[in-house]
C-alpha cells in the first residue's frame, strides 16, 4: 500500500485539527511539514517546507492553500535578520525562499515553522490553551499543568523573532513537545505528522482537564440578568438588529449576525461581564475580527424598546469616541489610517450577541471568535485572573503594516456586497432569476415564497446560509410579512433591497371575471405589494441606510390588453404605488422603481400555472408557441426571459442609477403601445 505523501499527511492532519473548534478557531493557526522533493531544474533532492499560507483555514485547507519554501534559504535568513525593530522586512524576504510557481502567500508565522528543528509543527489557538496563556500567572500554571513537557514563552508579537525564540526553546528543551505562547496560543511539534498531531491534542486536552479540575465554579459571578424567553428574546433581537446594523454601518455598510447561544446568554447574564468585556480579547486572531472590545448595553432586557434604542445610540457615540482616542493614543506617523470606529460586537444582556462584518461570513465568524473569547475568559477566570495583552500591543497588531498588506490582497468586493435583498415570489420563474442575479452580484438574499419547498430549493441553489435563507410567506398575510422581515433581520441584520415580485394572473373577459378573481389578484399584487413595501420601509427607516424597493409590474400596467381587466388593473395599482412611494420615501434615501416585463413565458410560474394556456387561447396559438408569438409582435422580435427581468433589477440597484427613483423600465423587447408617456 502506498504511503501518503508529506503533503497528503499535512492536509489530513490540518483538516482533522481544524474540524474541531476546541482545537482552533476558523482561519486560525497554521501547520507545516518538512520533507524532500526533487528540484525540477537540477533533478537533485531539495529540502522543502509546506506551511499553511496567509488567510487560509485549517478545516478546509487544500494543497493550493500551502506556501512551499526551500528550507535552506529560509534558514539562511537568520544570517541577514536585522533585529526585532526591523523584523517586518523578513516577511517580504520569505518570498525569495519560495519554491516553484503558485501556492499561497507565506504568513507571518512562517519563520516559527521553518526555524523549529522538527519535521512537523502545529501552531493553534485552542480556547483552553489561550486560557492558560492569558492567565495572570500563566507561566506558573503552565508548569503545574504540564511539568517540563510544555514550555512557557512570554508574549511576543508574531514574527521572525518569535520564530527564533521558539526554535531556541525546542533546541534547549529536547523533552518538550511544545509551548504555550503568552497571550496568544500554543505550538507543538513532532518527528512525524501523527506524533505532532498527538502532541497538539495532548496539550489541548491536558489544559482542558486542568481547568476543569482546578477551576472554581461560576468564574463569571452570580446571575444578575435573566434572559428573556426564547420567543421574546428573538422578537427583541429582530427589532434591534436593523437599528444596530445602521449604527455599525456608520463608517461603511455592514452585514449582521445574531446568536443567542447558551454560552453567550450565560456570559452576559452574570455580574462580571461588564468588567471582562471592557478588558477586551487577547489572541490576535480574536481582536482582529472583534475589535479590542465589544459594545455592551447596560439596560435590562425588560426596558422599553424606545429607551433601549435611545441608549444604544448614546453608547455607540461613546464607543466611537473611545475608539478614536485609542487610535490617536497609539498611532504613529507610519500607522495606516483608522479603518472605522464602529463596534464589531454588540452584547445585549438577556437577548444575545450581534456581530458585524463586510459580509455574512465575516460577521458570523466575528461572533464565533467572541464566543472563543468568552471561553478563554471563563477558563482564565476559573483558574486565575484574566489578563490579556496590553492595548498598545493590540494596536500594534491591529494596525500592523503587514495586516494592512493582508487586507490589500483581498479581492475587491462585488457590487452588491453588504446589501441584503428580500425577493417575494422567489421560489420560481422571474423571482428565482432575480434571486440568482442578486446573489451573483454579492447580495445576501432572503428567498420569500408561499411554497416553502420552492423557496428552500432556490436558497440552496444560491449557496450556504451565509448567502441565502428561505422564508415561507403569503404576501396577503400582514403577520407573515412581518415575520419574514424579522427572519431577515436575524439572519443578516436587516433588509435594504426589496423586490415585490409575487404575483398570479387569471385571464378572463369582463363578464366572466368574478369578484373572487378580482379580489385574489388585487390581494396578492396590489395589497401584497403595499404590505411588503410598508414593512420594508419600517426596517429601512430603522437602519437609516436608505434602500431600494423594486416592483415587478407589467406591460399590462399601461397597455389595455384583451380579457385582462383584473390583472391589468392590479398591475396599474402596483405601477402607481411606485410613483407614490418614490415621492414619499425619497427623504429617507429609499428609492422606489419598477420593471414592466411582458411575454415572459419560459420559466415563468404564472404562465405554467394556467395563464399561458389562457393567453394562448385568447390569441389562438398553441401554448408551446406562445413565447415565439409574443416575440414576433415586438419591435426587436426577441423573446423575453426571466434573466432579462433580473438584469433590469440589477441595473436599478447596482449603483449606476443611484440618482434614479420613480422610474419604470420596460423589459418587453419593444411594445410600442406600452411606451411610457
Amino acid at each position: 500500500m502506498t504511503q501518503p505523501s508529506t503533503v497528503d499527511q499535512l492536509i489530513a492532519r490540518s483538516n482533522r485539527l481544524g474540524a474541531d473548534p476546541r482545537n482552533t478557531n476558523y482561519a486560525g493557526g497554521n501547520t507545516s511539514a518538512k520533507g524532500t522533493a526533487t528540484d525540477p531544474v537540477t533533478s537533485e533532492p531539495v529540502d522543502l517546507m509546506w506551511v499553511k499560507g496567509s488567510g487560509g483555514d485549517l478545516g478546509t485547507l487544500t494543497p493550493a492553500g500551502l506556501a512551499v519554501l526551500r528550507l535552506d534559504r529560509l534558514r539562511s535568513l537568520v544570517d541577514v535578520y536585522p533585529g526585532v525593530e526591523r523584523e517586518d522586512e523578513m516577511v517580504a524576504a520569505s518570498d525569495y525562499c519560495l519554491h516553484g510557481k503558485g501556492g499561497a502567500a507565506p504568513s507571518i508565522d512562517t519563520a516559527m515553522h521553518g526555524l523549529v528543528d522538527r519535521a512537523h509543527v502545529d501552531h493553534l489557538h485552542p480556547d483552553s490553551g489561550i486560557a492558560l496563556a492569558t492567565s495572570a500567572d500563566g507561566e506558573q500554571l503552565t508548569a503545574e499543568c504540564f511539568g517540563d513537557r510544555v514550555v512557557w514563552v512570554p508574549w511576543r508579537r508574531p514574527g521572525f523573532q518569535l520564530g527564533l525564540d521558539i526554535a531556541a526553546i525546542a533546541r534547549t528543551n529536547p523533552q518538550a513537545i511544545g509551548c504555550v505562547l503568552g497571550g496568544h496560543g500554543i505550538t507543538a511539534w513532532g518527528a512525524t505528522s501523527d506524533e505532532c498531531e498527538a502532541n497538539s491534542l495532548e496539550i489541548i486536552r491536558a489544559a482542558e482537564a486542568f481547568i476543569a479540575q482546578r477551576g472554581r465554579p461560576d468564574p463569571f459571578g452570580a446571575v444578575v440578568v435573566q434572559a428573556l424567553a426564547a420567543d421574546e428574546r428573538r422578537a427583541r433581537a429582530a427589532a434591534l438588529a436593523p437599528v444596530l446594523r445602521g449604527l455599525a454601518s456608520t463608517d461603511r455598510p455592514q452585514v449582521g449576525h445574531f446568536t443567542d447561544a447558551d454560552v453567550v446568554l450565560d456570559f452576559i447574564s452574570r455580574a462580571e461581564h461588564p468588567r471582562l468585556a471592557a478588558l477586551g480579547t487577547s489572541c490576535p486572531d480574536h481582536f482582529l475580527r472583534t475589535k479590542v472590545r465589544p459594545m455592551v448595553l447596560d439596560l435590562p432586557p425588560t426596558a422599553l424598546l424606545a429607551d433601549v434604542i435611545a441608549r444604544l445610540k448614546e453608547l455607540h457615540a461613546a464607543y466611537r469616541d473611545d475608539y478614536a482616542a485609542y487610535y490617536q493614543k497609539y498611532a504613529t506617523a507610519e500607522s495606516p489610517a483608522m479603518r472605522g470606529a464602529d463596534p464589531a460586537i454588540v452584547l445585549v444582556p438577556g437577548v444575545g450577541m450581534f456581530s458585524f462584518g463586510a459580509n455574512k461570513q465575516t460577521a458570523r465568524v466575528a461572533g464565533e471568535f467572541y464566543v472563543n473569547a468568552i471561553n478563554v475568559m471563563h477558563g482564565a477566570e476559573a483558574i486565575s485572573t484574566y489578563a490579556p495583552i496590553d492595548e498598545s500591543e493590540k494596536f500594534r497588531i491591529e494596525y500592523w503594516a503587514l495586516e494592512e498588506a493582508k487586507l490589500a490582497r483581498m479581492p475587491k468586493p462585488k457590487v452588491l456586497a453588504t446589501r441584503v435583498a428580500l425577493v417575494t415570489g422567489g421560489g420560481s420563474g422571474i423571482g428565482r432569476a432575480i434571486a440568482h442575479r442578486l446573489a451573483a452580484e454579492g447580495a445576501c438574499v432572503v428567498v420569500a415564497d408561499r411554497d416553502a419547498s420552492a423557496a428552500a430549493s432556490v436558497a440552496a441553489e444560491l449557496g450556504s446560509a451565509d448567502v441565502a435563507v428561505a422564508v415561507t410567506v403569503d404576501v396577503t398575510d400582514e403577520a407573515g410579512i412581518a415575520a419574514s422581515f424579522a427572519a431577515a433581520a436575524l439572519s443578516f441584520g436587516g433588509v435594504d433591497l426589496v423586490v415585490n415580485n409575487a404575483g398570479l394572473s387569471i385571464s378572463k373577459p369582463l363578464l366572466e371575471t368574478s369578484a373572487a378573481d378580482w379580489d385574489v389578484q388585487h390581494d396578492v399584487m396590489a395589497r401584497g405589494s403595499f404590505l411588503v413595501a410598508r414593512e420594508a420601509a419600517r426596517v429601512m427607516q430603522a437602519q437609516g441606510m436608505g434602500g431600494d424597493i423594486v416592483y415587478i409590474a407589467s406591460k399590462n400596467s399601461v397597455f389595455a390588453g384583451p380579457n385582462n381587466v383584473a390583472y391589468g388593473a392590479a398591475k396599474a395599482d402596483q405601477a402607481h404605488q411606485v410613483r407614490l412611494l418614490a415621492a414619499e420615501l425619497g427623504e429617507l434615501g429609499i428609492r422606489v422603481n419598477g420593471v414592466n416585463p411582458d411575454g415572459v413565458v419560459r420559466g415563468s410560474g404564472i404562465f405554467a400555472g394556467g395563464w399561458g394556456a389562457q393567453r394562448a387561447a385568447v390569441y389562438g396559438v398553441a401554448e408551446e408557441d406562445l413565447g415565439a408569438f409574443y416575440a414576433q409582435r415586438t419591435l426587436l422580435k426577441r423573446e423575453v426571459l426571466p434573466e432579462h427581468v433580473a438584469d433590469a433589477v440589477f441595473a436599478l440597484t447596482g449603483g449606476d442609477l443611484s440618482q434614479t427613483t420613480g422610474l419604470h423600465i420596460p423589459v418587453d423587447a419593444g411594445v410600442a403601445a406600452a411606451f411610457l408617456r
